[in-house]
């Protein structure tokens, strides 16, 4: 369903991506995971076509991103981390719009604003103002614009952040319910939320994978008890890159004494 080949962004010299490959099957869950910085976003960018890759390409349905944009963007429905909402429509005004720039056809529009809206359960909704609704309501207006069109594959970038904890488990479990009939990549920093979500993880690190596999086996290899404890193991610093950066601010702090000592 999804396929990343090979892929890697520069900025200049600035390495993003560094020739990451994945796949997601059809109608599953896949975690994609990383400290902040480590590529997840620019990834997702690409991945939706909103960017391109420096190398590499990624392929949906097996029809290239880049060589089919209007296509594939058809395909893909897209939450990024700040949804775009125009807070002054309705929740039903803006669901209308989203849909016809998404080319739902006019005849149709109605029924995929209403069927948008009873999979995120904001019927009761409609007709207020974005503006006036609660952040968790407002995340839902976001994915709802997201499937607007029924895409095949969702994009979901941090759905769940700024949320209370009864609002994050709302949106998991509506998350878990779009599965099967979509394919979807969700990146979050909320761990416990991907080990109860997600059919497999992918956890990158200064635009690199390193390590992919479900949560249960990734537990097994790592003899961890929790994707918390294996993500927190596999990004921290080892002792050498420790030492390696506490010598080179020494020096840099000291570069004077140490010349002038020469």
């Amino acid at each position: 369903m999804i396929e990343i080949n090979n892929l890697t962004k520069r900025y200049g010299d600035f390495l993003a991506v560094d020739n990451i490959s994945f796949n997601v099957e059809k109608g599953k869950i896949l975690g994609f995971l990383g400290p902040n910085g480590a590529g997840k976003t620019t990834t997702m960018r690409i991945i939706t076509g909103f960017m391109p890759p420096s190398e590499g390409n990624v392929t949906i349905s097996g029809y290239d991103v880049l060589d089919e944009p209007l296509l594939t963007k058809n395909k893909i429905g897209y939450l990024p981390e700040t949804p775009p909402l125009y807070l002054d429509m309705t929740v039903s005004e803006y669901l209308n719009f989203a849909g016809l720039l998404k080319q739902v056809p006019n005849q149709k529009i109605n029924a995929a604003v209403d069927n948008a809206c009873s999979k995120v359960d904001i019927n009761d909704v409609k007709n207020k103002v974005i503006k006036a609704l609660s952040k968790g309501y407002k995340q839902r207006v976001g994915l709802a614009q997201a499937i607007i069109h029924d895409p095949e594959v969702l994009i979901l970038d941090e759905p769940t952040i700024g949320l209370d904890p009864i609002q994050i488990r709302e949106v998991r479990d509506l998350i878990k319910s779009l599965a099967g009939n979509h394919t979807i990549v969700l990146s979050t920093h909320i761990l416990p939320e991907v080990d109860m979500t997600c059919d497999e993880v992918v956890i990158i690190k200064k635009g690199k994978i390193i390590a992919q596999d479900t949560p249960k086996n990734l537990s097994k290899k790592m003899n961890k008890s929790s994707l918390e404890e294996i993500f927190i193991d596999l990004i921290s610093e080892s002792g050498l890159e420790k030492k390696w950066k506490i010598l080179l601010q020494y020096l840099t702090e000291n570069l004077d004494l140490i010349f002038h000592h020469q």
